[in-house]
């Protein structure tokens, strides 16, 4: 940008998300590492011509496209630009650009235990919605995990998620929340 102006940089991209961003690539993909594309490149095109694909030939199950504190996506979000404007639409964020790809193998379960026991983890302890919502978030999961889940759970976490967001001091309780919620609106019948 220094050296070729800031008109080359806003030619690049798209209107309302002009030039490149920068993507870590992550998962189960061929080729995980850093990518820097136009704003507006489709996930389709970072998950298949920047990393290689999906590995082992298996399909694409769901992509976090901002890391993990941001709504995941299922797979036929992928036709979404990776712009400030589509990526809300399709009902995710960009978040910090660590583009999370889990192939058809994944259980969602357990992307959803690993996430809220990293939220748990994360918290503070400031707050009463983030602190407890989050250990309570886990140790459902955990329960559901090891079998011994009940079929009031799934709206038990739905009800807790919703009690944490919007009411935290800090950004970490709304992204338990979303992340939950997200995996729970696409993904519930794994969790049935």
């Amino acid at each position: 940008i220094i050296s070729k102006g800031a008109d080359w940089f806003s030619s690049i991209g798209t209107e309302k998300s002009k030039g490149t961003a920068v993507f870590a690539l992550t998962g189960n993909i061929a080729n995980c590492g850093l990518v820097e594309v136009a704003m507006g490149t489709t996930l389709r095109e970072i998950i298949y011509d920047h990393a290689g694909g999906i590995k082992n030939g298996k399909k694409l199950k769901a992509v976090f496209p901002g890391g993990i504190s941001t709504p995941v996506l299922p797979a036929d979000c992928t036709d979404c630009a990776m712009d400030f404007v589509s990526v809300p639409k399709a009902g995710s964020m960009l978040g910090s650009g660590a583009v999370i790809v889990m192939d058809e193998t994944v259980c969602m379960v357990k992307i959803a235990h690993r996430a809220m026991t990293f939220f748990e983890r994360e918290s503070c302890g400031k707050c009463t919605p983030c602190r407890e919502g989050t250990e309570w978030l886990s140790k459902i999961l955990e329960r559901i995990e090891k079998g011994w889940g009940r079929n009031e759970d799934i709206s038990l976490l739905a009800d807790i998620s919703n009690n944490i967001f919007g009411k935290s001091f800090c950004a970490l309780g709304d992204g338990a929340a979303c992340v939950m919620n997200s995996i729970l609106k696409h993904f519930r019948a794994e969790f049935e």
